[in-house]
């Protein structure tokens, strides 16, 4: 294993740093006077910039990471995934972006307060919120295990704080000063650092195997397969059409983390562009890290790899990254997977602020204090960024302790806990967009309805499993049947 980071390694990381620096100071010089301004860049992003921060919010360090790894232990089958996103996209473009655009929406919330009153909207920020520091702190975990490896060569408890603390403050100084407009601008910094990282690791990879013919190998073996038609298979057509699908539409469409650079653009035109945009960019990127995996395979397939770093399962990729990598290249891909956490981090400070603010705590601050004025709920928002970047702290220290000590993976469930929380989003907006049933006593009932159905099916209570995407189609079935009890929708509670 190489000992440590060469002087070029840290000359690269250190450089980084700089341009990190810079970036946020030149992105935060922006006047705010609002949390419109704050949250939304009171619509003033371009449809390109909008999407390449999609990109950005959708690529975090386990996908850098994972991508690779999915490649060299199946095939290129993951691709499916993406293209389910694009059917989901363009689903949420025509569906769900002009309703956002009609009410003028900060977040997507807003939506079933026009339908069900203003306790369904808090109901729904609420599962937001508990699900987003969930599985984010659980990525901010797995990602600072990656920066603590090849920064310091041990994820001992002091460098794991050290690599928590560097991600949230990176995070912090696009998001803290300069909303969602910084961010959104660092993550055009960030692609362009993780997608060149990728693609100098796949030219180093690909020029130093002695192979002829790579292509024709790879596909001899199986590797290069993209569409699978098993029923069983993990991203088999149907699942992709199914349960990945409305997946995809939660993600896209009800998930304020992804959905926040939308509200951000000028048009709803714009809006519905960087939908389709972003996922027209993130394929050949996915393509890309699928053929590093790929090519990883070849690179170890007449060796025994034990992929593992201090008794802690690693990718090939970190293996690869710790073991093999020379100097320089070593402190580039450090960077891009820093880049990648970061574009993942500072997006979702900004979503469960603007969720916190102006679904929650706003119409309450002002149903009390009428004449309150922009300037404290701006302050109100920058506070609660903080707020949130500890939340991450802790759950990311809770991951850390937990994984150790404990048998059950809370790592597992955090990472699940959106998809779980998606189902009854997508219930309570089905009903809320395509009928007129459902009203705001149901709201509560079908949000835990799909996220206590998803749960369960994650056991054989019943004395079968389904896949996880099947287990997403009941889940949703279940909580729009819930909000279908009602035969007519009726704001009761504003």
């Amino acid at each position: 294993m190489n000992s440590a980071f060469s002087l070029l390694d840290w000359g690269i990381f250190f450089l980084y740093l700089i341009v990190l620096a810079l970036s946020s100071y030149i992105f935060s010089r922006t006047k705010i006077s609002s949390t419109k301004d704050y949250f939304t860049s009171s619509n003033s992003i371009p449809a390109l910039a909008a999407a390449i921060s999609i990109v950005a919010t959708t690529q975090s360090a386990a996908t850098f990471l994972g991508v690779p790894e999915f490649a060299y232990k199946d095939n290129f089958t993951l691709i499916g995934f993406y293209f389910s996103s694009l059917l989901a996209v363009f689903f949420v473009a025509y569906f769900f972006v002009p309703k956002f655009y009609e009410i003028k929406a900060l977040t997507v919330y807003e939506l079933l307060e026009n339908r069900y009153g203003k306790s369904a909207k808090q109901q729904a920020g609420v599962m937001f919120l508990v699900g987003r520091v969930l599985a984010s702190g659980a990525r901010l975990y797995i990602a600072s295990l990656a920066v603590s490896m090849i920064l310091f060569l041990d994820i001992s408890l002091l460098h794991m704080v050290i690599s928590i603390l560097l991600l949230l403050f990176g995070a912090l100084i696009y998001t803290y000063f300069g909303g969602v407009k910084s961010v959104i601008y660092s993550d055009i910094i960030q692609t362009i650092v993780y997608v060149s990282a990728g693609g100098v690791v796949f030219y180093y990879l690909y020029t130093s195997l002695e192979l002829q013919n790579i292509y024709q190998t790879l596909d001899s073996l199986g590797k290069l397969q993209m569409i699978d038609t098993a029923t069983d298979g993990k991203f088999s057509i149907f699942g992709l059409l199914g349960g990945w699908l409305l997946l995809n539409i939660a993600a896209f469409g009800l998930d304020q983390d992804m959905s926040q650079r939308v509200l951000s653009c000028k048009t709803k035109q714009d809006a519905k562009k960087s939908l389709v945009l972003s996922i027209i960019i993130t394929i050949p990127i996915v393509f890309l890290f699928l053929w590093i995996g790929a090519l990883l395979f070849l690179h170890y397939q007449n060796n025994t790899i034990i992929q593992s770093f201090n008794e802690e399962k690693i990718t090939i990729f970190m293996y690869y990254i710790l073991n093999e990598m020379p100097n320089g290249l070593r402190g580039f891909v450090t960077v891009g997977a820093i880049a990648a956490a970061l574009s993942s981090t500072n997006s979702v400070l900004g979503a469960m602020s603007s969720v916190l603010i102006e679904d929650i705590y706003k119409p309450y601050k002002l149903k009390k204090e009428p004449n309150l004025d922009e300037e404290h709920f701006l302050k109100a928002s920058r506070l609660s960024v903080l707020l949130f970047a500890l939340s991450l702290f802790i759950m990311a220290m809770v991951s850390y302790f937990w994984q150790r000590y404990l048998e059950v993976s809370l790592i597992s469930f955090a990472l699940g806990v959106m998809a779980y929380a998606y189902t009854g989003l997508l219930g309570v907006y089905f009903a809320a967009i395509f009928t007129t049933r459902g009203n705001n006593i149901l709201v509560p009932y079908a949000l835990f309805g799909g996220f206590i159905t998803v749960l369960i099916l994650q056991t054989s209570l019943f004395g079968f499993t389904l896949g996880y995407d099947w287990q997403i189609v009941v889940g949703f079935v279940v909580a729009y049947c819930i909000m279908m009890l009602s035969k007519t929708s009726s704001i009761t509670s504003k």
